[in-house]
């Protein structure tokens, strides 16, 4: 710009008057003079009253903030950043941040100034202060808003960490931070604030992912037991593409049970087995706890058999428990599905009007007015609402048996009233679904222990699966041949995976000081009979080797140190070893006395357990509490316990992710890239659990809240959401 001039400013010459002064002095230098002027003095001003409408129009855009005068003469917001002085004939605006000389008369406008302040690299934005809210009252009592100054400074950065972290743990868009509310409030907070763009919120996430994983991945590592995996697959309708989920579960050093979501991966068609076991084998290697794998827990389907059959030719077996006997734990929830939806395919007709009757009174508001009027016409109490089922989900189907068996009546009298209503069932039918449902009763509390994640494991479901077993031989005596059928079809689908799930079952119900081997004594003989005493020592041999193997593993971890210590004493000239006059055999000595000393101790140890009374039976025990406090009297014991009552028997942790996952993934949202799925899901998994036990929450027991959540909104996203494996618990 012509006639432009600069004149530096020191930090404490930016006041009105120092500046004044600084640029007086400099023109003075110049052979110039300068002379201070008001925004809206007669000098500044001449020809006013001849250009003022046109001075206006050319300063319509450049005036932000206006105010007036005393004498009621608009002043520019730029008179703000800029002093008006007068150098001989020319009136000059000179910047209060950099010196910089400008054109300020009132024919120029002041747009140009109001420019160079938004741009003026010697003004400060970074030290700008948050603005914070003070009440203040007034003498009628009205409270005012004030603001006041704080010390704290605000920074970008640390917002955008907020609302990031904000956005994943309540699954908000990444569009939330463009929201014009959202916009409106940061602003009101900050009035400088930077705008925050979903792509820049995206990349804020990937960060914290990236972050959180590190750390996830660090937990893991340093954990001192074995660590068993949930995974399962997951067709996600509103993309078409199919997500794996692996999940891992611990005991830590405090003897709390932790499960933690490790990966949601996107896994490309075909979902076929060997893809699956790629998949799975890259994460456990990447995370490095191929070494530390107790078991690996899965729906009961060929492809996951097959998986997992893949995978064990790639580990070595020799870093699993008894050769990989206990590498693929079958999902119990699935069994015991598929179990019961073979017993009801027997009565399937009388479960299909029933189906047809609830569907048919809750499909509109008029109907669900009339039979609400037919029931109170009938005077009945009930305040259960029908409810429909879902065809895959046996313990809904239950639900919807047991309330409308409350409405029997009410669906025979609307019979009478209604022609189009033609599936009501028939007595029999009637009768046969109410024994069902009192038979499926133990059945569906079996189902609600496997949906707890805060249960360590089998120490508390071998009782509950013996006893179903024993409730299926007493419906064998039935007189009603629909029942007999039904539990024989049942108890053949039952001893298909008994022998499979009855191995890690009976170990956690050894470790439990409450019931130990006298448990198995017990319901063995009801269950087999004459063959009781061979089942019995089939349990306790398995138990014995088990720890055998965990005594000469113990051995082999401390031979390292032995000989390590031993070597040094001989060096340093040990007189115990002196004294025996074993110098040259020293470290063989050491390892041999090592050796016999620790297997008695370690056969003294599993005898002592088994033979010392059993704890009284309290459903307030806490049993990882208890091989806490006496990991110090049973050190192998504790080692297996510790490892083995962290195997889950069920995939409900892994299904509650796909709960997630289908919420992120929502019509609304389905084109979200399977990268970012996988890091607003797992992140989540992670913030929630640190932020609850912040708040001294156990994990398990947010995981099973989360879970029971998710059961009311499954029905829903059925439609939706389709399991590889048909089976949602």
């Amino acid at each position: 710009m012509e006639n432009e001039q600069r004149i530096d400013l020191d930090a404490s010459e930016k006041s009105d008057e120092s500046v004044c002064v600084r640029v007086r002095t400099e023109l003075e230098n110049n052979n110039d003079t300068a002379v201070e002027l008001e925004p809206n003095s007669t000098a500044a001003v001449q020809g006013n009253s001849r250009g003022r409408s046109r001075g206006r129009r050319g300063n319509t855009n450049s005036v932000t903030s206006q105010k007036r005068d005393g004498g009621g003469r608009v002043v520019s917001d730029a008179w703000n950043h800029f002093k008006k002085v007068k150098l001989g004939e020319e009136v000059q605006a000179i910047c209060n941040y950099c010196g910089l000389v400008m054109q300020g008369h009132y024919s120029r406008g002041t747009n140009h100034l109001i420019n160079h302040a938004k741009r003026c690299p010697r003004r400060s934005f970074k030290n700008v202060q948050q603005m914070h809210l003070s009440f203040s009252s007034k003498v009628d009592g009205s409270t005012s808003l004030s603001n006041c100054s704080s010390e704290s400074k605000w920074d970008m950065a640390t917002v955008k960490l907020f609302v990031a972290r904000m956005i994943v743990l309540h699954e908000l868009p990444l569009a939330f931070v463009e929201y014009v509310g959202f916009y409106d409030l940061l602003k009101l907070l900050q009035p400088s604030i930077e705008t925050i763009s979903r792509n820049t919120i995206k990349a804020e996430i990937l960060r914290l992912y990236d972050v959180e994983k590190k750390k996830t991945m660090g937990i893991l590592e340093a954990c001192g037991s074995r660590i068993a995996i949930t995974t399962d697959m997951w067709t996600a309708s509103n993309q078409k593409k199919g997500y794996m989920v692996i999940t891992a579960h611990y005991i830590d050093s405090s003897w709390v049970l932790r499960s933690r979501i490790m990966r949601f991966i996107y896994v490309p068609a075909p979902h076929s087995a060997e893809v699956m076991c790629n998949e799975l084998y890259d994460c456990l290697m990447d995370w490095n706890i191929d070494r530390k794998l107790s078991s690996v827990t899965a729906d009961n389907c060929a492809a996951n058999d097959s998986m997992i059959a893949l995978l064990l030719g790639k580990f070595s077996t020799s870093s699993m428990i008894m050769g990989g006997q206990f590498f693929h734990m079958r999902c119990c929830a699935h069994i015991l599905n598929l179990i019961v939806r073979d017993g009801l395919s027997v009565i399937q007709k009388g479960v299909e009007k029933i189906r047809d009757s609830v569907h048919y009174w809750t499909a509109t508001p008029a109907r669900v007015e009339k039979f609400e009027n037919a029931k109170k016409q009938l005077g009945i109490k009930e305040t259960k609402n029908l409810v429909l089922d879902c065809k895959t989900r046996w313990n809904s189907t239950y639900l919807m048996l047991s309330t409308a068996l409350l409405y029997k009546n009410v669906f025979d009298r609307l019979k009478e009233r209604e022609r189009n209503y033609t599936s009501l069932p028939s007595e029999s039918e009637w009768n046969l679904s109410k024994l069902m449902c009192e038979y499926l009763k133990s059945f569906y509390k079996l189902t609600e222990l496997f949906s707890g994640t805060q249960y360590p494991t089998s120490n508390l479901f071998f009782a509950k699966i013996c006893e179903i077993r024993l409730s299926m031989n007493a419906w064998l005596q039935s007189p009603i041949e629909g029942i007999k059928n039904m539990a024989t079809r049942m108890i053949a689908k039952y001893e298909k995976y008994w022998d499979v799930i009855h191995g890690v079952l009976a170990v956690g119900t050894m470790l439990d000081p409450r019931r130990k081997m006298l448990l198995i004594n017990f319901l063995f003989p009801k269950i087999y009979g004459e063959r009781a005493e061979s089942e019995i020592e089939k349990v306790r041999k398995l138990f014995v080797d088990l720890v055998h193997e965990y005594e000469a593993n113990h051995l082999s971890n401390s031979s390292v140190g032995v000989n390590g210590a031993n070597s040094q004493a001989a060096g340093g000239g040990d007189s115990n070893m002196l004294d025996l006059d074993l110098d040259e055999m020293a470290d063989e000595w050491a390892l041999f006395r090592n050796e016999n000393t620790q297997n008695t101790h370690s056969k003294s140890e599993l005898e002592f357990y088994l033979e010392e009374c059993t704890l009284p039976s309290t459903s307030q025990f806490d049993i990882l509490s208890w091989w806490k406090n006496n990991q110090g009297k049973y050190p192998i014991l504790a080692k297996i316990a510790r490892d083995f009552l962290a195997i889950p028997v069920s995939t409900v942790a892994s299904e509650s992710a796909f709960s997630t996952g289908g919420r992120h993934l929502s019509p609304h949202r389905s084109r979200l890239h399977p990268s970012t799925v996988e890091a607003l899901v797992c992140t989540q998994n992670w913030f929630w659990l640190e932020q609850n036990l912040k708040d001294g929450i156990p994990e398990e027991a947010i995981l099973s809240a989360e879970h029971l959540i998710d059961e009311s909104l499954m029905s829903e996203q059925q439609s939706n959401e389709v399991h590889d494996s048909e089976f949602s618990l």
